[in-house]
């Protein structure tokens, strides 16, 4: 389908506007799109897990709709973070970013999420970085200050229009999420470039050595790869502030262009109605996930995670548990006990248009989608569609084979629907008696523990696996610690 159609039906709400806007792209047949992808410091957790799923899946749908998507998603591979980890574990800070790059791309893989077209990394993008502040400097946005780069936030008029602050209330209300320095003009002022401190990383620049601010990354990555507008850019609802607000102040402050077309932000997800997070020590990392849910197989396991993601809307919080994640198995079996139906029934294939009932739930779907990416009304429109065909199965003998093939291309929009019959299983709950008592823990942790001791690490994971099955997973930490987590 031509891409010129379809940019006519797609609304998608610009955090910019705070409205449902007609998407429009600067170039008729491809979107340009850029995610904030990980600081690679440590393992992803079930938020970045919500953050890739969903704009893998928008990235699908623009692709499904006709759009060739240019899709970049960087990595921040320097940042105190990273750094202070460095000095925990007595190495560099490049061995730290490879590791968790490494982890991130093997927790994608997993999760059936497609890699994007390029994946920049902050640290090949130095001498980008040092163009943009030089040039921000020279037209009297920024300045420096014994070797550290800020950006003056008074300079720039428009500064808070994507979150919708008002500079000086911020100011007369207090710092907030805001980095302290004696060294800055004004308190919201942020850093493009850090002066380099003893036993740090560091690159040349005009203004003596250092690395740059975490905000001018994104804004070098993205107009090197996208332009200096770009028409979709992506991330998490916390990213809005500072973050977001300082892209646009940095970037078009040089351009004197809109830097995005259209803003998208996903919400949090929560554990307990309190926002996930490694600060709060409440979180759980995908590959805890794939652990505690080791009785299905990994294409499983990630069918059950982006059913049970994408059946709240995007820009919605949404609520973690054990008991979410069996309902999105119980409602991935019923598709999957039609299809096995289908399969089952020898219909002609020959016929190349698409009948009356496809047409009409193709058309809900992409309807549903159009509206700002609505995948929970979209999963309703294949539940209505699954029902439908159940009822009506008996005179439906002749389509199942465009039943079935409908399913997988929709399906493949959201990341579901692509595991072969043959190897999808269903299990059984594990008896209530199975489950290990306190003192069982307590005996297989303190196995564990002799067996690190022993530096017997088979022994180790095999009791970590075997925790995991009765959903009690374990971190071990860089202090040799180890949290429980059930």
């Amino acid at each position: 389908m031509d891409g010129k159609l379809k940019q006519k039906n797609l609304k998608i709400t610009n955090t910019l506007t705070g409205k449902k806007e007609i998407f429009v792209p600067r170039d008729t047949h491809e979107v340009r799109f850029y995610l904030c992808g990980m600081t690679v410091y440590d393992h992803c957790h079930l938020g970045h897990a919500r953050s890739a799923i969903v704009f893998d899946t928008i990235r699908n749908y623009l692709e499904h709709v006709g759009w060739r998507v240019h899709f970049v998603k960087n990595f921040t591979d320097v940042d105190d973070k990273i750094i202070d980890r460095a000095k925990r574990e007595g190495c560099d800070f490049q061995t730290i970013a490879d590791r968790y790059i490494a982890t991130y791309e093997k927790d994608m893989a997993r999760l059936k999420v497609r890699p994007p077209t390029l994946a920049p990394k902050a640290t090949d993008h130095i001498i980008e970085m040092i163009a943009l502040i030089s040039d921000q400097i020279k037209k009297g946005f920024a300045y420096e200050m014994e070797g550290d780069v800020y950006f003056e936030v008074s300079s720039f008029p428009a500064y808070g229009k994507l979150s919708g602050r008002n500079l000086e209330e911020m100011i007369a209300g207090g710092g907030g999420r805001v980095e302290v320095s004696e060294r800055k003009k004004n308190p919201f002022d942020f850093a493009l470039w850090k002066a380099t401190k003893a036993g740090e990383p560091f690159w040349e620049s005009p203004w003596g050595k250092g690395r740059p601010g975490w905000h001018i990354e994104c804004s070098a990555m993205a107009m090197k790869h996208l332009g200096q507008t770009i028409d979709l850019h992506g991330g998490g609802i916390d990213l809005i502030f500072p973050h977001h607000e300082n892209e646009i102040a940095q970037s078009e402050s040089v351009t004197g262009e809109p830097f995005v077309g259209c803003w998208v932000h996903n919400g949090h997800v929560m554990i307990a109605n309190e926002k996930m997070s490694k600060s709060l020590g409440n979180f759980f990392t995908i590959q805890e996930i794939f652990e505690k849910s080791g009785q299905f197989s990994e294409t499983i396991i990630a069918e059950m995670l982006r059913f049970y993601l994408l059946s709240t809307h995007y820009r919605s919080p949404i609520d973690f548990s054990d008991a979410a994640l069996s309902e999105a198995k119980a409602g991935l079996d019923h598709f999957y006990t039609l299809f096995e139906k289908c399969e089952e029934v020898n219909s002609s294939a020959d016929d190349k248009n698409q009948s009356d009932l496809c047409n009409r739930y193709s058309n809900l779907f992409d309807a549903a989608m159009d509206d700002d990416f609505n995948t929970p009304e979209a999963i309703g429109i294949l539940q209505q569609f699954r029902r439908e065909v159940n009822s009506r199965f008996d005179h439906l003998q002749n389509e199942t084979q465009q039943i079935l093939s409908l399913f997988q291309k929709l399906g493949a929009v959201l990341g579901l629907f692509q595991v072969a019959l043959k190897d999808w299983r269903y299990h059984e709950e594990p008896a209530s008696n199975d489950a290990l008592s306190h003192s069982d823990i307590e005996v297989l942790l303190a196995r564990r523990n002799q067996a690190r001791a022993n530096r017997d690490f088979a022994m180790a994971d095999q009791v970590r696996k075997e925790l995991a099955k009765q959903g009690i997973i374990l971190e071990d930490r860089p202090d040799g610690t180890t949290r429980v987590k059930r």
